[in-house]
């Protein structure tokens, strides 16, 4: 296969991940369905919480099938996952316990399953810029609810509320279906042509391929897993009551709140694609020691800020770092376990992000509602993060005990052992 077809697989990893990424307009189902069938707001939004969770739980299934059977139909079976959930929640009227179960778990499934599958494939086809190409497919997932958004309320207006379920879950699944069908790892000891590991590539990934249960019994598993869920509770705390932020503290209308809640997502998908290229031109431990020494800047200094304008933009700041976890942790794994079984490996870290996706959100709301404003909350996450710094400065890559004596001795590394 040439190389040029690693871009192809490239696109169609990247329209996987927007179809997938559509779960993200939820949002927009939140009131008419309260206002169809008088469900509760928090009834309703738990439809998304139970689809992030098993998306968390199910990511680490994705990637220990796909080593057995292969990307593409993995990536195939979580698109008709994702689509047919969709699709039947056009059938839950006035049975919320259907929607939780179509949307909320059978969907949920779907997403965990197919979100491994283009970053696992694409760190291999890109060992030359494994940060960059994994920073845009994921910033696919995030851009996924820019198309399906509007497009769902268009249909809601023409053909109504259940109906746009079905219609909607027919194109996620034809979308991710097809692009499914491009998902394939490279030949055995594939690399680009005419490319060689420089001294930085070789000092900052492993020696070897490491099995999940090898990773797990390293102490940089857990440093990655905590680099990535302490980051997600720091961002999701922000973006999950950025409307409020900007009305109480900006003294926004409620109108123009939500126009910025739509800018700042902007900075979600910027941020995966920026961070990932800064961690390929430095590490990936030093582009997250400057992505957090940001956001203890930000969460330090939020709380003073008056202006709405600058609330914006430290706002979006805080979204891009937010985002950025996302671009740089699969290919921090790949470095650091190699190519081989990422897709386990970055999968099971998906399980305690669901834990602390929704432990952040919750706290920050609960202080907010104790204190009667943001500040206690900020100082936890400002002091939590100040606390992380250490994790990207003391993390390095494992290697066998013979790579290591070589390395301390200043002797060679065989340049091939990494390679992918």
């Amino acid at each position: 296969m040439r190389a040029l077809n690693r871009w192809w697989i490239a696109v169609a990893g990247v329209c996987l991940q927007m179809a997938l990424g559509a779960a993200y307009a939820w949002s927009v189902f939140r009131i008419p369905l309260s206002r169809e069938f008088g469900w509760s707001v928090s009834q309703v939004t738990l439809t998304f919480t139970i689809s992030w969770f098993f998306l968390g739980c199910s990511s680490l299934a994705g990637g220990l099938w796909m080593k057995r059977i292969g990307p593409k139909v993995v990536a195939m079976t979580a698109g008709l996952l994702w689509g047919g959930g969709v699709f039947l929640a056009g059938f839950s009227a006035h049975r919320l316990w259907l929607l939780y179960l179509t949307y909320g778990v059978i969907g949920g499934i779907g997403l965990g399953m197919g979100y491994i599958v283009p970053i696992t494939v694409l760190v291999k086809w890109f060992p030359d810029r494994r940060g960059l190409i994994t920073g845009i497919a994921v910033a696919g997932f995030g851009a996924g609810s820019l198309f399906s958004a509007p497009a769902a309320g268009w249909l809601m207006q023409h053909v109504g509320l259940l109906p746009t379920f079905a219609y909607l879950g027919v194109a996620y699944g034809v979308l991710a279906v097809t692009a499914g069908l491009f998902m394939q790892n490279p030949p055995e000891g594939w690399h680009p042509a005419g490319w060689t590991p420089t001294a930085k590539h070789i000092s900052q990934r492993t020696d070897r391929d490491y099995s999940l249960g090898e990773a797990l019994s390293t102490w940089q598993w857990w440093a990655i897993c905590a680099l990535m869920s302490i980051n997600t509770m720091a961002g999701l705390s922000i973006v999950s009551q950025a409307s409020p932020i900007f009305q109480e503290m900006g003294k926004a209308s409620t109108a123009t709140a939500a126009s910025l809640v739509g800018i700042i997502a902007i900075g979600n998908g910027a941020g995966r694609i920026f961070w990932a290229w800064v961690s390929d031109l430095t590490t990936r431990k030093a582009a997250f020691f400057l992505m957090y020494l940001a956001e203890v800047v930000l969460f330090w200094s939020y709380h003073t800020i008056g202006s709405l304008p600058v609330l914006a933009v430290a706002t979006f700041l805080v979204v891009m770092c937010y985002g950025g976890a996302y671009g740089i942790t699969p290919a921090f794994a790949a470095d650091y376990f190699g190519p081989r079984d990422v897709g386990s490996i970055f999968g099971l870290m998906m399980l305690p992000w669901a834990f602390a996706s929704a432990f952040g959100p919750q706290l920050f709301a609960y202080r907010r509602q104790m204190d009667g404003n943001y500040i206690q909350g900020l100082y936890l996450i400002a002091g939590l993060m100040t606390v992380a710094l250490l994790l990207p400065i003391l993390v390095r890559p494992p290697r066998s005990r013979v790579a290591a004596k070589e390395q301390r001795a200043g002797g060679p590394i065989d340049v091939e052992e990494v390679i992918d």
